[in-house]
């Protein structure tokens, strides 16, 4: 049974929309003073949840009258239930487990709401009921990156980080605390980052790794020996850490070849970063999931012009940064790698 990060177990939250939704209130157990969460919780297109830092485990129903489509996002921006189908007269119930912290979105950023935010999309949404309960059994996946993986605030943007929630069942539980432009070095010095997030990890959580775009001074010896201290910090508290390669920038050649340099992050001192990264893994034993080979097979496959909608060159002109369309297929590629690794169970994995 893993801790909840101050979360009182007894603590359990439910609401039910709709005449027939099938979704029963749980009664308050052990924390009177704590008001169970009804209706005026959420409206149609929200909910908000009065509970402390934790893990949660959220059942929703979706479905009425008329035909319907509906996701779920939470907190800031991130996908937790992809676009759903409903047809007319019918129900379904999917559940996910959420993670609430402060800050609710990058660890340097602002606090957010505090509690449990839910906003309710699609092309046409229809939640007939929800209930949120505190997360007793919680397999905890830690994200340590930068801005290609972190809850971005805002359009267009969209880290990796922020849409892989939507490919994961109850039970598994994503604390992205990945931050804009940090680098190995930044990363292992701010108390925000690293100081926050290695006193949490647990005996057995995951703890993906993916810093590179920022490193671009860094030397071979310095990088490599952080990723060496993030792998000891990690197994020192009896996690299990997770290497990955950066995903790559849309920089191609004259010949539809992905540049060896730009595109696949060989900084101006000449450090080939996946390739260390490849080489920390072998040595230490680490698993390893190669986003930047995965990604590189893909950007190419698609082409200059096809590429494009990946990244926020339309939007930007960056060849950088993910849309949250790219977000969302380099995030399916990150749930493939843990499945196929045997990471997490196949049962708390979603196929879209």
């Amino acid at each position: 049974m893993r801790r909840f990060n101050g979360v009182r177990a007894a603590v359990v939250a439910a609401v039910v929309l709709g005449a027939g939704a099938g979704l029963a209130v749980a009664p308050a157990q052990a924390h009177e003073r704590r008001p169970l969460l009804g209706i005026e919780n959420c409206t149609a297109t929200a909910c908000h949840f009065d509970v402390p830092p934790g893990d949660y485990d959220v059942t929703i129903r979706l479905g009425g009258d008329s035909a319907s489509s509906t996701s779920i996002s939470g907190e800031t921006r991130r996908s937790l239930l992809p676009e759903t189908a409903t047809a007319a007269g019918r129900h379904v119930t999917r559940s996910f487990t959420v993670n609430v912290r402060t800050p609710e979105g990058e660890p340097t950023g602002p606090d957010g709401t505090p509690g449990l935010d839910l906003a309710i999309g699609g092309s046409a949404p229809a939640l007939a009921g929800i209930r949120v309960t505190a997360a007793r059994h919680t397999r905890q996946v830690f994200l340590v990156g930068d801005s290609t993986v972190c809850d971005q605030p805002a359009d267009p943007y969209s880290g990796w980080g922020q849409q892989l929630p939507r490919f994961l069942r109850r039970g598994v539980s994503v604390a992205n605390y990945a931050d804009s432009g940090e680098s190995t070095v930044t990363y292992l010095q701010n108390p925000q980052l690293w100081g926050t997030v290695q006193p949490l990890i647990g005996r057995g959580d995951l703890v993906l790794i993916q810093l590179a775009h920022n490193d671009k001074t860094t030397d071979e010896a310095t990088y490599r020996a952080n990723l060496e201290t993030l792998v000891a910090g990690v197994r020192e508290k009896g996690g299990r850490p997770v290497l990955v390669t950066p995903i790559v920038r849309r920089w191609f050649n004259s010949d539809g070849t992905l540049n060896n340099d730009i595109a696949l992050l060989v900084n101006g001192l000449g450090v080939n970063h996946p390739e260390v990264i490849r080489s920390v893994a072998a040595a230490e034993d680490v698993p390893l999931i190669d986003l930047t080979a995965r990604t590189k097979a893909l950007v190419e496959s698609l082409g200059v012009e096809d590429s494009k909608a990946l990244y926020l060159y339309n939007e930007k002109k960056d060849n950088t940064h993910t849309s949250a369309y790219g977000a969302t297929v380099y995030a399916g590629l990150v749930r493939d790698e843990l499945l196929a690794q045997h990471l997490v169970p196949r049962g708390a994995v979603r196929v879209e």
